[in-house]
């Protein structure tokens, strides 16, 4: 299948092995999203990364080859009903897995995004000066064994 001439179904045998490679790359692509899921819910990040690694590659492909089958939607429906059949109620449950890997993914990324918040914002009250009273404001000027970096704002 290239880029350049569409690719063509005219027979049986053609219908059955772009409807078995779709089935094969959906199969594989699952696998990796399952086994990323997992290591995510186990709180082994890096292995996760490590084991989507494919996933782009296996992404494309399953991409390309339903394509395919869009384009050839009739001659597979005329040569392998029983294979586009099959090939929908597995699209189906791809779906629902694809769907629980971004949950997953989902998940992960917020509870990252609120532990770096959260470590911010410790961060910026053990800078506070402390004093009597009210809470003093880190002086802007960078004077003070405490005080931050200076910030300057380039939209003004």
């Amino acid at each position: 299948m290239s880029a350049a001439e569409p690719f063509r179904i005219v027979d049986r045998a053609g219908a059955e092995a772009l409807v078995s490679g779709v089935l094969s790359s959906m199969t594989a692509l699952q696998a990796v999203l399952d086994a990323e899921a997992d290591h995510v819910r186990a709180g082994r990040l890096k292995a996760g990364v490590v084991a989507a690694e494919p996933k782009a590659a296996l992404a494309a492909t399953y991409m390309r080859q339903l394509e395919a089958a869009k384009s050839n939607a009739v001659a597979l429906v005329r040569f392998d009903p029983k294979g586009v059949e099959h090939l929908r109620g597995a699209h189906g449950a791809f779906t629902a897995a694809l769907e629980a890997n971004q949950k997953v993914l989902a998940t992960a990324r917020t509870v990252c995004e609120g532990l770096i918040r959260n470590l911010a914002d410790d961060i910026a009250k053990s800078r506070a000066p402390t004093g009597y009273g009210a809470t003093m404001a880190p002086s802007p000027y960078g004077r003070g064994a405490r005080s931050g970096p200076l910030v300057m704002s380039r939209s003004l």
